[in-house]
């Protein structure tokens, strides 16, 4: 036996036990946490400048481990954006629920495998447990499916071709065997405010981007029902649940209903916007939304659970399994949950466990407060802007706000001014050909004091910009 590589691992079994390098660790999470709200929201130049130390070559010998974390904090803490604090308004990503984020602490030790309820029993209840708890909240059809993968661009993945396959077997063909050689061709509708993700799903699954039929939207990107083409039982068709720029919401009942009637598959892309369901305030924006056959969210959206944590929702349990199913003769199948199954990945860590505490920690009232309290600071956030000499381009219907100056050249410059004063960060889009500000309040942490100090930003850049 090699005696180096034996002396490594006999050093890992030491480190594996010296405690105090998880204390040191805890120190630094704990450093970070209590400075995240005083930080600039993007981090400065100099900051940036400072990863340049990662970038050597792999030395050839071991490193002391209370060295690496040490270098990960001086380093890189100072680089990271601060999307846990109140004043991230970038990419409708939500915070970390204080009890979402210790149970992340206690998992991640744990490192549990959940592709099968052999690899982790807990892991298999608690997915059980939290696929009817969301099937619950969110007013779906009972019996629902839920697979737990990374993001809501895996879970349209896994949507769509649960909803290809299906489509093609009711057409008496089997492409989970065939393959899409000689297949019946699938008519794909939707909108022409669809997200990006839902393009590059179609191209994974071998359905392109150019023969796909787009429905008008009107004046706030909601599908015009109007203007929905003839379908039939070869078409999918995909809503959306909160337009990624606007947060507009389509019209679920009346199109879903023409749908069902000519057996189409309806996907409905909810990312974020999924989440007013669980609002009596809100449930009106998805009316109808239960008439769907699939459904993709973002748990480290709206919930403000950890990263990664997305759900795929698919009424057709064995649509799903079919779509996603492997066998092997080392694969142990057991009477209960195996999440594998629902899913693209086998081996996938164990996120349940932080969806289960952010879940369990809020309850059904806290889910509905989280959700209307976004809503209402979004409103409040809008006015504010609007006061200040904006222009607010949508109707905020939930958590989306779209403002502008005079000119795409003077809001570009401004959004640009805002970004650099670290005093809050949001992102920009284009709206109606012409360049937009794009603000998404998400957090729980975002307080009213917080929105306050970002107006004063924009007004500010406001100024610089127009004299």
């Amino acid at each position: 036996m090699n005696k180096n590589v034996s002396s490594v691992c006999d050093r890992l079994r030491e480190q594996a036990t010296d405690y105090a390098l998880m204390e040191q660790a805890k120190e630094y999470a704990l450093e970070y946490m209590r400075g995240v709200q005083d930080r600039p929201v993007f981090p400065e130049d100099e900051a940036i400048s400072g990863l340049e130390v990662f970038r050597e070559p792999l030395q050839e010998e071991p490193s002391d481990p209370y060295e690496v974390i040490k270098r990960l904090h001086e380093s890189a803490s100072p680089a990271t954006v601060a999307q846990t604090g109140g004043r991230y308004f970038g990419f409708v990503c939500g915070g970390i629920a204080p009890a979402a984020l210790a149970s992340k602490w206690l998992s991640d030790t744990w490192d549990q495998n959940a592709g099968m309820f052999v690899m982790s029993p807990a892991a298999g209840v608690l997915e059980d447990v939290c696929e009817k708890w969301l099937v619950d909240l969110l007013g779906l059809p009972e019996n629902t499916a839920a697979g737990f993968v990374g993001g809501s661009c895996t879970a349209t993945l896994c949507a769509l071709a649960a909803g290809r396959n299906h489509l093609l077997e009711q057409l008496g063909y089997d492409a989970g065997k065939s393959g899409l050689f000689g297949a019946p061709e699938i008519k794909v509708v939707l909108g022409e405010g669809a997200h990006s993700t839902i393009y590059k799903s179609l191209s994974l699954l071998g359905l392109g981007s150019e023969r796909i039929i787009k429905i008008p939207t009107d004046d706030q990107g909601g599908v015009r029902a109007d203007a929905v083409p003839e379908l039939d039982n070869r078409t999918l068709l995909i809503l959306q649940a909160g337009n990624v720029n606007s947060g507009a919401y389509d019209d679920f009942e009346s199109i879903c209903k023409k749908a069902k009637a000519a057996g189409a598959w309806v996907h409905v892309d909810g990312a974020f916007g999924l989440w007013a369901a669980a609002s009596e305030k809100l449930r009106h924006l998805v009316k109808g939304v239960e008439l769907a056959d699939s459904w993709s969210i973002d748990a480290h959206k709206t919930l403000n659970a950890p990263y990664d944590n997305g759900i795929v929702f698919c009424r057709n349990r064995d649509a799903l399994v079919k779509a996603l199913q492997m066998s092997g003769s080392y694969i142990v199948f057991s009477e209960n949950r195996d999440g594998m199954i629902y899913t693209l990945d086998m081996s996938r860590r164990g996120r349940i466990f932080e969806l289960w505490a952010t879940l369990k920690s809020l309850g059904k009232r806290g889910v509905e407060e989280l959700v209307n309290d976004l809503h209402d600071k979004a409103v409040y956030f809008a006015a504010a802007l609007r006061d200040k000499g904006f222009q607010i381009k949508n109707d905020v219907c939930f958590n989306q706000i779209l403002l502008s100056l005079r000119d795409s050249d003077s809001t570009e410059r401004a959004l640009k001014l805002v970004q650099d004063s670290g005093e809050c960060w949001c992102g920009g889009s284009k709206w109606e050909g012409q360049s937009v500000i794009r603000v998404s309040v998400c957090s729980y942490r975002t307080t009213l004091e917080d929105i306050d100090r970002s107006v004063a930003a924009f007004a500010l850049a406001r100024e610089k910009v127009l004299g």
